[in-house]
């Protein structure tokens, strides 16, 4: 039994309700909503109050700083989306290229892993703000394109609230289940990265994301290596 067959038959249990066709996907996706949390709890505390993942709030963060908000940063909101931006273009770019959804996936995970590393490192060196937002903000682009791609129902891994309204709105079923775990996912991940932030610094509240990360890129790699006859 290959690692494939392992992975989608526990996804199925997690997930009832999810397409079979999605595959490893969703498990791997709960935990890529994690890693937002974490990021962006490291942006918002650490990095001028500015947010990575979640462009709705930062355009409003934006329109706030140029209004004359105290405490926000319209240059830091701008790099952050010109940076989520370029990320977005470059996984839109590559996915053409790449037919097995799945393999696309590790490839753009474990792209972003190299990012938020390299923001660690940058933040143990020297700590430059505007840096680090960059390389956090590629990095998410890059997650949002392939996720987008992707479409697994209810998992999109940065944006919570058609999750919420969903939620609410919807009778319970299975899409409740993994609307829950998605919630559960971004909140875990903000309130594990804001207490790291505050208690450590940005360099230990990124760490757990690039160990994220670089899991998620092995399982989904594993998953699509071609079984040998």
């Amino acid at each position: 039994m290959n690692v494939d067959t392992l992975l989608g038959r526990g996804a199925a249990r997690m997930f009832p309700g999810t397409p079979g066709h999605h595959g490893v996907l969703p498990p791997l996706l709960v935990v890529l909503t994690l890693v937002t949390g974490l990021v962006d709890a490291v942006s918002y505390l650490g990095l001028h109050h500015v947010f990575v993942a979640n462009m709705t709030g930062n355009v409003v963060f934006l329109g706030f700083a140029l209004a004359g908000g105290t405490g926000l940063s319209a240059v830091a909101s701008t790099l952050a989306g010109v940076a989520f931006l370029t990320g977005a273009l470059v996984g839109g770019r590559l996915a053409p290229r790449i037919a097995e959804p799945v393999r696309l996936f590790a490839l753009l995970v474990a792209a972003h892993a190299v990012l938020v590393a390299a923001a660690l490192v940058t933040a143990l060196a020297a700590h430059v703000t505007y840096v680090l937002i960059v390389l956090l903000a590629l990095g998410m682009g890059m997650q949002n394109a392939v996720v987008r791609r992707l479409a697994v129902p209810d998992l999109t891994t940065t944006v919570l609230t058609m999750t919420l309204t969903g939620l609410a709105a919807d009778p319970p079923g299975p899409a409740g289940v993994r609307r829950l775990l998605s919630v559960a996912a971004m909140f875990g991940g903000a309130l594990a990265g804001g207490l790291l932030q505050r208690s450590h610094g940005t360099a230990a509240a990124l760490a757990p994301a690039v160990l994220l990360l670089v899991a998620v890129a092995l399982a989904a790699g594993a998953s699509a290596r071609p079984v040998p006859a």
